[in-house]
């Protein structure tokens, strides 16, 4: 027996097939990635083509978000439940993956919400317990790092989706042509998690540690750091407006939206993996650095012009892989094992809520004033940092 293998509970697996599970989760993700992603990345403009406005887009962005983060609250709850982890997973990836070719098929805009929602609920469902799942084995390799070499291959596939939709779009087809060619990495993406889950059917095992006897509940520091959330995800502007807005005020051309999502989307990935790295070091420190720099997007974006369109793409995207990597890791570090889905569910359903109330806001904003978008958006965003800043006094006592 190895000195690895002789070291661990009995039951659990060990730290190289940790590693490899992070891997295999993040390589499902990347092609999942690139086919929503690439998708979302045309979003915006699609919907504007088929005639609505901003605040339409703002709301339908935000409909999207609750409905689908709404679903994340009970999707967790099912899973820690039921224990049905790939069961759930695999059923919303299913549906995530399948409603994104199914908008070119769309022929007005009431259809392609109903998928773009459709979409939404699809990685709702997965969410949970994927990241219950991934939690066990990033708790060998540390949390931080774990989530963030998942984020890193997961915003792999968020860089080259849209890059693809960029490139069809250039070649001269419509939106229909793009999403219809997102259904090759969809499928492939679907064939992985089946596979995942005959490789792996018990990822509980990788768990170091047994169950505490008293996880019965979850922290009151948890209820407090979902403060913080709120803040963050309300004053996050949807790339979907952003992408509008870009398109309505001729920042630049239409086929170089994609690409700027796909730079967000670079940042978001190397942010993921850095940043995680060193929330494993500093904590939470590290999430109020990554605010401090997301909170710069929105002047940027909507105010600058083409080459501060892109450095605020990039502040956007370190800004969303701090979002699913530290803020994911701090969740696996404050609930208990049996808790977890459970845990990512609520933490979820009021990023959900808080995003839908934001997105609202910057969509009636947007069409009303740009300035208040930028003063709402940073302004929302600020208020998380001295709540992060009492977390990270807390737990230094």
């Amino acid at each position: 027996m190895s000195t690895e293998a002789a070291a661990l509970p009995s039951g659990a697996l060990p730290h190289r097939r940790a590693v490899v599970f992070i891997i295999l989760l993040g390589t499902i993700s990347l092609f999942a990635d690139m086919t929503y992603e690439g998708a979302r990345s045309i979003t915006g403009p699609y919907l504007g083509v088929l005639g609505v406005t901003a605040t339409t887009i703002g709301i339908v962005s935000g409909v999207g978000e609750l409905v689908g983060y709404a679903v994340r609250l009970g999707s967790g709850y099912l899973a820690d439940t039921s224990g049905r982890y790939w069961a759930v997973t695999i059923f919303g990836y299913v549906l995530n993956l399948l409603a994104v070719p199914l908008l070119a098929l769309a022929g007005n805009w009431q259809i392609a919400v109903v998928l773009i929602i459709a979409e939404r609920m699809g990685r709702a469902i997965r969410s949970p317990p994927r990241d219950a799942m991934l939690s066990h084995a990033a708790g060998q390799t540390g949390l931080g790092w774990g989530f963030g070499l998942h984020q890193a291959l997961d915003q792999t596939g968020a860089v080259v989706g849209p890059l693809i939709v960029s490139g069809v779009l250039f070649l001269g087809d419509d939106y229909r042509a793009a999403f219809a060619v997102l259904l090759a990495p969809a499928l492939v993406s679907i064939s992985l998690v089946l596979a995942a889950r005959l490789l792996f059917p018990r990822p509980r095992d990788f768990e170091l540690a047994p169950p505490a006897l008293d996880a019965t509940g979850l922290a009151p520091t948890f209820r407090v750091y979902l403060v913080a959330v709120a803040f963050i995800a309300a004053g996050y502007a949807d790339f979907a407006l952003i992408a509008y807005h870009f398109d309505k005020a001729a920042i630049m051309p239409a086929t170089w939206i994609p690409i700027a999502y796909a730079i967000a989307m670079a940042a978001d990935g190397a942010a993921g993996l850095m940043l995680g790295s060193l929330f494993d070091r500093i904590g939470l420190r590290a999430m109020i650095l990554a605010t401090l720099i997301s909170a710069a997007a929105a002047p940027l974006v909507f105010l600058g012009g083409l080459g501060f369109a892109v450095l605020g793409m990039a502040c956007w995207g370190i800004g969303t892989g701090a979002q699913d990597s530290i803020m994911r890791a701090t969740v696996s570090q404050l609930a208990p094992q049996d808790r977890r889905a459970t845990a990512f569910g609520i933490f979820n359903a009021v990023y959900g809520v808080a995003w839908f109330a934001g997105s609202v806001l910057l969509g009636v904003l947007y069409d009303l004033s740009i300035v208040g978008v930028v003063i709402a958006s940073t302004g929302l965003q600020a208020a998380a940092l001295p709540v992060l800043y009492g977390l990270v006094r807390r737990s230094a006592q």
